[in-house]
């Protein structure tokens, strides 16, 4: 049976301190190696030079250039999968979201050092991230045959409800999860939407703080309101909540009203926040009021929870292979029978107004995207 080759890695950051735990991070890593460090991009460039990664962990704020830089200089040059390594400041994050902009594939934070259960989430986070990036071909999908640890299910934050809720109401709303690449993804969908289109709740694995960066950026450029998920922040017509980095986020119900709620917690299906534990509440609260969408990423989060809504008399859709970053979420949940329909990105917005019937009315309005939004 012929042996795998290893992921190789280039770490570029400034801090010894950091590049001495990545090292020590992705060295532990049966499906990876450390082929270099780099203080700077100067340094990295020499290295690339002499050896190419598969993969590139790049910091934003270092000596003699900064990482935007030397990330154009990459995606210009010679392309290489890119995770960005960022301290977890909301001061830094609109800058370091410009770097999913210029290519880069993912966004991590940091590890802590010193402290064990944030440097334990830290190493499968960032390892995960790198698995991911190295499947995330710039031009094609690779393969994503890579080993998966054990990891917990919805049931650490949800139990599954045995008899599904009697429907109060039929406010209709959309469930979307997504991850690598979903950024982009997630802007294309939102964009394409009328300002009266339904409620939306996402989960985008990315880091703390980051989201809120993301919402308000998403928010500047689109017709429906954005904004990164509050507790208790109803779900109404016309707005997307994002959930908060590392919180969990569930859909409840009071009533005929929907609203969010957070929760702490382990991590779920690899992730805080999960898409299964949001799919997991949607399919208890919501039934066939929801419709669930899952995009691009890695691994299979998400995959058990849109079973669930299916069950529960959900809508679901998956995108296809050909327009996602990484097909694994999507592929999951369609070899889990989670799926009703496999789409291009490019048909989800129909998907959505057709959904809420609104499809018609919306046309009628000359509703395109790159109006201006009606608050």
């Amino acid at each position: 049976m012929p042996v795998k080759k290893k992921i190789k890695v280039l770490i570029v950051d400034d801090s010894a301190v950091v590049r001495q735990a990545m090292s020590e991070i992705i060295g532990a890593e049966n499906d990876m190696v450390v082929i270099g460090t780099a203080a700077d991009p100067l340094i990295a460039s020499d290295k690339i030079a002499r050896e190419r990664p598969d993969v590139i962990t790049l910091d934003i704020e270092m000596p003699r250039m900064d990482g935007l830089t030397f990330l154009q200089k990459i995606m210009s040059q010679h392309p290489i999968p890119v995770v960005i390594c960022s301290s977890l400041t909301e001061k830094g994050a609109d800058t370091t979201l410009r770097a999913l902009q210029y290519g880069a594939v993912e966004i991590i934070n940091k590890p802590k050092v010193g402290a064990r259960q944030f440097f334990d989430e830290a190493r499968i986070q960032i390892c995960d991230a790198i698995r991911a990036a190295s499947s995330a071909s710039l031009r094609r999908i690779s393969d994503l045959s890579r080993p998966i640890e054990p990891k917990l299910t919805a049931d650490a934050i949800l139990s599954r409800a045995s008899v599904p809720q009697a429907l109060q109401t039929t406010q209709k709303l959309v469930v979307i999860g997504a991850s690598t690449g979903g950024t982009q993804a997630l802007q294309a969908l939102l964009e394409a939407l009328p300002h009266d289109a339904p409620g939306i709740v996402i989960v985008q694995h990315m880091p703390e703080h980051f989201t809120a960066a993301f919402a308000r950026r998403l928010d500047s450029i689109c017709k429906v309101s954005v904004k990164e998920a509050e507790e208790n922040d109803t779900v109404i017509q016309g707005r997307a909540l994002i959930a908060p980095g590392n919180r969990h986020v569930l859909l409840k119900r009071s009533g005929a009203r929907y609203f969010v709620s957070l929760k702490d917690g382990p991590l779920v299906s690899r992730h805080r926040p999960s898409v299964d534990v949001l799919f997991r509440s949607a399919a208890r609260y919501a039934g066939s009021n929801a419709l669930g969408m899952i995009m691009t990423g890695m691994g299979d989060d998400g995959a058990r929870g849109l079973l669930e809504m299916k069950q529960a008399g959900a809508q679901t859709i998956a995108q296809n292979e050909e327009t996602c970053v990484v097909y694994g979420m999507p592929q999951e949940a369609v070899k889990l029978d989670a799926v009703d329909k496999i789409l291009p990105l490019g048909k989800f917005a129909e998907e959505v107004l057709r959904f809420a019937g609104v499809g018609v009315l919306a046309a009628a309005r000359g509703v395109r995207a790159g109006q201006i939004k009606e608050k």
